[in-house]
C-alpha cells in the first residue's frame, strides 16, 4: 500500500502515512479496567503499548455519552461545533422529543468522510447499529462505492450498496453476535482485524458497546476475561502492521445505594412536588439499549415553564446531596462546549454514584440485568489515551497538557514516530 498526501478537516491537517491506521473507541472503558487487567499480566499488549508507544489520559466530550463522544471522535471537534449533544433532546421547533442518531443532526464533516474523499480505503464497524448512520456519512457512497461500514449488530444484514460490503459474516468467520453480550464489541474487533487481513482497508474506525462495564466492574472476572480477550485482538492488529490508537467515549461507575438499589434523583417529580407541573426532564443518555442503564445516568437537560425564573430552581437543586452542578443553558454551552440551540433552559450533573431521572413511572427498572453501573457526569469524564507507537517530541510535549479523547486521530497520525 503506498498512499501520499494529507487532508483536512475541521481545521486540522492530517498527513501521510504508509501503515494501515486503526482508532478504537473502546466504549466505557475506565482506566481502571485497564489497570485491573494489565495488574494480573492479562494484557501483555497494552502493557507494551504503554512501554514502547503512549499510555495517558485525556478528558472526553460532556456529556459523558456515546453519541456525544463518538461523534467527536471522528470529527476531532467538541459538540458545540458538531451538534450531536446528547443521545436525546427535545427539538423545541418540532414539540417532538428526538434521538440523535443520524448523520442529519450532525454539523461537521467527519475525519472518515474526509479520509475517504482523500483516496483512503476506509472502514468502520461499530457494535451499535445507532450509530452506523453517523459514520458511514460520506464513507459508504451511492451504489456501495466508496468505504465500508457496518455494525456488529446487524451483520448479517450488511450489503455492498448500503454498507460497502455484504457477507460479513463469511468475511468475518464467526455469526452475528447478540448485542447484549461482549461477543458484540470482540466482534467489531475482529472484523478490524478481517479487514485490513484481506486489504480491504488502510484506515479504520471501531466502535465497540458498553454491555459489559455497565454490568461488571473492573475486578469482575467477567471483566477481567473480557478485556483479556481485546488484548489478543489488539495483539492481532499490531501484527498485521497497523498503527494503533485507543480511547474511549466514557467510564462507567456504580449508582447504588447501599443495598443495591438504584441511587436516583427523580428531577421531573421533585420539581412538581416544590413548584408544580411544566416542567420537562430529557434525559440524553436516552437510546434504545435500556438494558445497559435503565435511561438512568448523570446528566440531564431541564426545559423550565412558561415564565419560571432560573434562580429558584437552581438552588433548589443544589440543595441535593447527590446533585453537583448545575448550569444556566448560556454557560453550560460555553463551559461545557455544547450546542445552545439543542440544550434546555438549565444542565445538571450528578455525584459520582448518582443518577438522574424523571420520574419513577417512566423507568422501567425491571429492565436492568444488574446493579446499575452508569455514566454521563463529570465523574466519567476522564478516558484512556492509547499510542501503540512512541510519540515524536512535538506531541509528547502536547501530551503534557489538556488532551481531549477526540484528539486521537490527529496523535495517531501526526504525532508518532514510525
Amino acid at each position: 500500500m503506498n498512499w501520499s498526501g494529507s487532508f483536512s478537516v475541521n481545521g486540522r491537517t492530517y498527513r501521510t502515512t504508509d501503515r494501515p491506521l486503526v482508532i478504537i473507541c473502546l466504549d466505557g472503558s475506565a482506566d481502571e479496567y485497564f489497570d485491573a487487567a494489565v495488574a494480573r499480566g492479562l494484557m501483555p499488549n497494552l502493557q507494551r503499548f504503554s512501554v514502547e508507544g503512549y499510555r495517558g489520559m485525556a478528558r472526553a466530550a460532556l456529556p459523558s455519552f456515546t453519541n456525544v463522544n463518538n461523534t467527536s471522535i471522528v470529527t476531532g471537534v467538541p459538540s458545540a461545533i458538531h451538534g450531536i449533544g446528547g443521545n436525546f433532546f427535545f427539538d423545541a421547533s418540532s414539540g417532538e422529543e428526538v434521538m440523535m442518531n443520524s448523520a442529519k443532526f450532525v454539523r461537521a464533516e467527519t475525519v472518515l468522510a474526509a479520509a475517504t474523499r482523500a483516496g483512503r480505503k476506509v472502514a468502520v464497524v461499530t457494535a451499535k447499529e445507532k450509530l452506523r448512520d453517523i459514520f458511514a456519512n460520506g464513507v459508504v457512497k451511492s451504489g456501495g462505492t466508496g468505504g465500508i461500514a457496518f455494525s456488529s449488530e446487524k451483520a448479517k444484514e450488511a450489503k455492498v450498496h448500503t454498507h460497502g460490503i455484504d457477507g460479513v459474516e463469511e468475511f468475518v468467520g464467526e455469526a452475528t453476535p447478540a448485542i447484549y453480550s461482549g461477543a458484540a464489541s470482540l466482534y467489531v474487533l475482529k472484523a478490524g482485524v478481517a479487514l485490513v487481513e484481506k486489504g480491504r482497508t488502510d484506515f479504520v474506525y471501531l466502535s465497540t458497546t458498553d454491555y459489559m462495564q455497565h454490568l461488571y466492574a473492573p475486578d469482575a472476572n467477567e471483566a477481567l476475561a473480557f478485556y483479556a480477550a481485546i488484548d489478543v485482538q489488539l495483539g492481532r492488529l499490531q501484527n498485521v502492521g497497523c498503527i494503533l490508537g485507543i480511547t474511549a467515549d466514557h467510564g462507567m461507575n456504580a449508582k447504588q445505594k447501599p443495598d443495591g438499589s438504584p441511587n436516583v434523583v427523580y428531577l421531573e417529580s421533585e420539581l412538581t412536588r416544590q413548584f408544580g407541573k411544566g416542567f420537562r426532564v430529557i434525559l440524553p443518555i436516552t437510546d434504545p439499549y435500556v438494558v445497559h442503564h435503565g435511561a438512568l445516568g448523570s446528566f440531564a437537560v431541564i426545559h423550565l415553564p412558561p415564565g419560571q425564573e432560573r434562580k429558584p430552581i437552581i438552588d433548589f437543586l443544589l440543595k441535593f446531596d447527590g446533585i453537583s452542578e448545575v448550569w444556566e443553558k448560556e454557560m453550560a454551552a460555553q463551559k461545557l462546549e455544547l450546542p445552545l440551540d439543542r440544550l434546555g433552559d438549565l444542565v445538571v450533573m450528578s455525584a459520582r454514584d448518582v443518577v438522574l431521572g424523571r420520574t419513577p413511572e417512566y423507568h422501567d427498572l425491571k429492565a436492568l440485568k444488574g446493579p446499575l453501573r452508569s455514566h454521563g457526569g463529570r465523574y466519567e469524564e476522564m478516558v484512556p489515551f492509547v499510542l501503540s507507537e512512541r510519540l515524536n517530541p512535538e506531541y509528547s510535549q502536547r501530551a503534557l497538557g489538556d488532551v481531549r479523547n477526540f484528539d486521537i486521530f490527529d496523535f495517531a497520525i501526526n504525532g508518532v514516530n514510525r
